[in-house]
């Protein structure tokens, strides 16, 4: 709201105010996904491992980034590069399938086959096929 006019700015914005340190439910006492939340607020800088009540996958991907967000500049570097290679690689066999594929289909093609035959036995989709024919006419 306008301090000066108290016109209201937007009737359907509201704000929550969380008081971390008044939260004091310990583990073995988290039931509801608020009070985890509220837990791993108050206490991720001092968790070694995540705890039972928190085994779910959002709290796994939360606990896997504050680690990744915990490493030095060094580990951080060697993280980066790992995830790379690990990108490079996958590209690689991504396109070493697809160029296997279209092999595979150029020859299904000279054989005669149909266009649904070959995109079920390749994955390729039906334009890519037609594209592939058009290009074999020429």
């Amino acid at each position: 709201m306008d301090t000066q006019t108290h016109k209201v700015f937007y009737d359907r914005l509201s704000f929550y105010y969380l008081e971390v340190p008044r939260f004091t439910k310990t583990e073995d006492e988290l039931e509801a996904n608020f009070d985890k939340w509220m837990f791993v607020l108050k206490n991720l800088h001092q968790l070694e491992k995540i705890p039972k009540k928190l085994q779910t996958k959002i709290f796994k991907k939360l606990f896997k980034t504050a680690e990744i967000a915990h490493l030095n500049p060094e580990e951080m570097k060697a993280y980066e590069e790992s995830l790379k290679e690990h990108w490079d690689q996958y590209s690689i066999l991504e396109t070493a399938k697809e160029e296997r594929d279209i092999e595979i289909s150029i020859n299904l093609i000279k054989e005669g086959c149909e266009n649904q035959f070959i995109s079920k036995i390749t994955g390729l989709s039906i334009q890519k096929i037609e594209e592939l024919r058009k290009g074999l006419k020429k």
